[in-house]
């Protein structure tokens, strides 16, 4: 018997007969004797639909401003989970199983105050593994939990991962099972690269960094609390025949198992190509060369919550200049440029470029910290290809390279291919 928290993405549950075969699922779990809870996250579509309300109400009423309270914002999104997790717990009663719906502030899951974005602080799971104790299946709103000002508070899109994995710790599950409509985590797009393989394991800093660099199987903070706290997580279809052969493996259903790197026994140099697009590139040109300029530069755009990543520095022959290049999301390129010019005369360039709709493609892998080479490869590779390189930024296993967004597939399939990921 082992301990499993089970969570459903919204295109898993997207309608009745959907929640029904998630029904199954959880049935096929039970039956084998397990313990378990689920995480579920509103029907495919809703969350966009509230969220589209709440963006209209101040519109209708005709206000000044289109801004709104994030308190009732998360009051109304929230309400998506709680309609999913009540119909599951009535399919699974149909079924003669023992379930009862929780919300998250009834655990609770406490959170920050952060509204719309909140972070978990604390979970108090004991009378969850209580009541799993007894034969109760647990069936969880994902995505919210209780704000210290006793309000509820959701955790941004994507959020359910973060609960299923938070709610895992707490309870001290044996596994997290995070069902999808993907069948495990690829080598890299399988629309882009149909040579793509499902990995059978892999590490969590290589999954942080593919989360984290463009792919989309899991928010990233899933990630991070599953490394934090060793929870064992299985990215797995929910399309599959519940009752299909290797469905009840306990120990290796079919899927891709987000692990220690301790448990990968053949590591491989690079594990898969990730790629981000509508990425843009904003230089400062003719900087003074002196100690703050970069806090002068970062500072104010942290504080307009302005997301930097690639940074690249250039100095004059005589010292006593330098370019600073760096990346953010092209969504943030006017409010960024707009930030810089409110304070040039601290900051002290001549002027401002910008330059958008490039794509970050990165190489990751754990075998990169002890094989010289994997760089040169990448670089050889794509400038066979005619693609220009405009920056490069590394870590222990990963290289990230921006170029222009009309290569991006090319790169990712010539990177696939020069690494031996096409091979079985």
């Amino acid at each position: 018997m082992a301990r499993i928290v089970m969570k459903f993405g919204g295109t898993s549950v997207a309608d009745l007969d959907r929640i029904k075969n998630v029904a199954r699922h959880v049935k096929r779990e039970v039956d084998a004797g397990h313990e378990v809870a689920v995480v579920v996250s509103a029907m495919s579509g809703k969350t966009n639909e509230l969220v589209g309300w709440v963006q209209g109400m101040p519109k209708v009423i005709g206000a000044n401003s289109p801004f709104y309270d994030a308190r009732e914002y998360d009051s109304v999104v929230a309400s998506g989970e709680q309609v999913t997790s009540g119909l599951l717990a009535i399919a699974l009663q149909a079924m003669d199983i023992n379930a009862r719906s929780w919300q998250g502030w009834q655990i609770p899951i406490r959170t920050d105050n952060a509204h719309g974005a909140a972070r978990i602080l604390e979970i108090d799971g004991s009378d969850i593994i209580k009541r799993m104790g007894e034969g109760q299946v647990a069936v969880i709103a994902g995505f919210q939990g209780l704000g210290p000002d006793n309000r509820v508070a959701t955790l941004g899109r994507g959020g359910s991962d973060t609960s299923a994995v938070a709610i895992a710790a707490a309870v001290k599950a044996d596994r997290c099972d995070i069902y999808t409509d993907v069948d495990g985590v690829y080598t890299t797009d399988p629309r882009i690269v149909p040579q793509a393989r499902r990995l059978k394991k892999i590490a969590f800093e290589e999954m942080l960094e593919m989360a984290s660099l463009g792919a989309k199987v899991l928010q990233v903070r899933s990630v991070e609390l599953a490394m934090v706290h060793k929870v064992r997580t299985f990215v797995r279809s929910s399309f599959e025949d519940p009752d299909a052969p290797g469905m009840g493996d306990l120990l290796n259903p079919p899927g891709t198992l987000i692990c220690d790197e301790d448990e990968i026994v053949e590591q491989e140099v690079v594990t898969g190509i990730a790629y981000a697009k509508d990425e843009a590139q904003i230089s400062l040109r003719r900087l003074a060369d002196r100690p703050g300029v970069s806090a002068a530069i970062f500072g104010p755009l942290a504080e307009s919550h302005i997301n930097v990543d690639m940074i690249v520095q250039n100095i004059s022959e005589d010292g006593s200049k330098t370019d600073m290049t760096f990346t953010v999301p092209s969504g943030d390129v006017e409010k960024a440029i707009k930030v810089l010019g409110d304070h040039k005369e601290k900051i002290g360039y001549d002027v401002v470029q910008n330059e958008s709709g490039l794509v970050k493609v990165s190489v990751i892998g754990i075998g990169m910290r002890s094989h010289a080479g994997v760089a040169a490869t990448a670089f050889r590779a794509l400038a066979e290809k005619g693609i220009n390189i405009k920056a490069i930024t590394t870590s222990e296993i990963k290289i990230s390279i921006l170029i222009d967004g009309p290569y991006a597939e090319l790169a990712v399939r010539t990177l696939h291919s020069c690494y031996g990921l096409d091979k079985n």
